[in-house]
Order: structure tokens, then C-alpha cells, then sequence
């Protein structure tokens, strides 16, 4: 039965807000059927393999060689003059960015339950692909938080000098809580799940991503250890998420050769309107 049909058993708004709210979240934790599944699986764990062991690798030569060096090329921190990096650092706050998308979600939602035909069709799609950014963001952000809180690594200059190697495990403070970075991993998870979305955007999301991370160096809140961290867990977080929706057929396809791709807009459509059944 499509969405619109089990929509349309409720003849109030309200029962239809809620029949749309419990139906996406059926979708999502439905048993995947995609016969290519485990071949996407393989490929995508190769590529988590190979992007964790090679950025492993550079978190630990930039901790040991770089950290310390890159803290003494930055300006003083609270310099008058970097309050336009101030402004653009909030762009990768991950409170700021779930915060917009979750918005954008219930207005998608309170819209959608009101429409039918083409138009709810049109709703359901575009919020399919909200959800999506949504948790491709989320979903990397919790080990994440883990890691800071087990970690307990020291922001720049926290004890009075530039010491990369000053932790105090399972701190749980905001001065211990430099590695990784979280806006690194909300920049780098948000501009992977939007360049899958959107292909056309990943020159821009991947500029976003890069500024985001060089604003924490600037204004001396991370070590460029900590970002590299944070750009790993967040893209690998949101390949995972991506896989996730891929198998379940929610606005991806997995080809024959278990690559990921972008559903064309009418197919996310028909999707949206009779392939979701629970």
C-alpha cells in the first residue's frame, strides 16, 4: 500500500500527521531487501578500511610533528579582527545544523499531511532526503561525543601552553573535550550527505567543509589533529547512513557493481508514493 493510500485512511489532519510520522519511521527501520545489499556492504566497509587506516596514519604524524608548530602560526586568541571567523565557525555548530534540518522536517511533515497527489508526492521526497541529511549528520556526532568524552584531550593552550599531548581521560569537560572536533565531524558528514544528494553541490560542501575545519584552527579551539579526526568520523558515519537508506531503497540505488547512487528525482518520487510499504 502506498503512503498516500494509508494517508488518506485518516480523514483528519491530525490522524494524517501522525499516520506520515509513523510511517517514515517504519521505512527507515524496516528490513532492508535489496538483493545487492551485501555486495554495497563489502565495498562500502573496503572504503571505511581504507580511509581509516590512511587518515589514522596522518592524525598521528600531525599529533606528533604538526600540532604543536600549527598553534604558533595562529593569531591570539579573542584578536578583534577574526570575528568574521567567529560568524562562519557557527555555520559547522552541530546544534545549529540538526536544529535547521529538524525544522525543516516538521514543516515538511505539517505541509505534506495536508496535500495529496503529485504535490504530496513532491513533499514526501524532498523530506525523505531531509531525513537522510538528518541522521547523516546525527549518527557520526554520538561516537563522536564518546570519543571527546573518553579521550579527555586538551584544547590549544589549556594548562598555559601549546601541548598536543595534554589529556586527562574521561574528563568530561569542555576544556578536555579538543579531539575530535565536532564541527569537523557535522561539516564533513553534512557536505558528504549533501554532494550524495546533490552531486552538482559538492564543489561548494566540500569548500564548506574545509573552511569550517581551518576556522577551529584559527581561533585556536582545536589541534589539526582533532579536524582530521572529526572529517573521518563524519564521513564515514554518513557512508554508513547512505548504505542505510540505499538498502532500504530510500532514495538511492545500489548498482549492480554495489556503488551507491543518487535516485533521480521522479524515482525518489514513485518511492515516495508506492514502494513504502512497512
Amino acid at each position: 500500500m502506498s503512503v498516500q493510500a494509508q494517508l488518506s485512511e485518516s480523514s483528519s489532519y491530525p490522524g494524517r500527521l501522525v499516520a506520515l510520522v509513523l510511517i517514515s519511521l517504519t521505512r527507515l527501520v524496516r528490513s532492508p531487501s535489496h538483493a545487492r545489499r551485501a555486495q554495497a556492504a563489502r565495498r562500502m566497509a573496503r572504503h571505511a578500511l581504507l580511509t581509516s587506516t590512511l587518515l589514522a596514519a596522518a592524525i598521528v604524524v600531525l599529533m606528533v610533528a604538526f600540532d604543536a608548530r600549527e598553534i604558533a602560526m595562529m593569531p591570539p586568541r579573542g584578536t578583534a579582527g577574526l570575528w568574521p571567523v567567529r560568524i562562519l565557525t557557527d555555520l559547522g555548530k552541530d546544534s545549529y545544523v540538526l536544529s535547521v534540518l529538524a525544522a525543516m522536517l516538521t514543516v515538511v511533515a505539517l505541509v505534506a499531511a495536508g496535500l495529496g497527489g503529485a504535490s504530496q508526492a513532491r513533499w514526501l521526497a524532498f523530506g525523505s532526503r531531509l531525513q537522510f541529511l538528518f541522521l547523516a549528520v546525527l549518527v557520526p556526532l554520538l561516537p563522536g561525543e564518546l570519543f571527546k568524552w573518553a579521550v579527555g584531550r586538551g584544547r590549544p593552550f589549556v594548562g598555559g601552553e601549546a601541548n598536543p599531548f595534554n589529556f586527562d581521560y574521561f574528563a568530561g569537560t569542555g576544556a578536555h573535550a579538543s579531539f575530535p572536533s565536532a564541527h569537523a565531524i557535522t561539516a564533513f558528514a553534512l557536505a558528504f550527505a549533501v554532494s550524495a544528494v546533490w552531486p552538482s553541490a559538492r564543489g561548494l560542501m566540500i569548500a564548506y567543509a574545509v573552511l569550517i575545519g581551518l576556522s577551529r584552527l584559527v581561533l585556536l579551539a582545536h589541534h589539526p589533529s582533532d579536524v582530521v579526526a572529526g572529517a573521518l568520523i563524519g564521513i564515514i558515519g554518513a557512508m554508513c547512513v547512505r548504505y542505510w537508506f540505499a538498502a532500504r531503497g530510500l532514495g538511492f540505488a545500489i548498482g549492480r557493481d554495489g556503488t551507491i547512487s543518487a535516485l533521480a528525482q521522479r524515482r525518489v518520487k514513485r518511492v515516495a508514493r508506492g514502494a513504502s510499504s512497512p
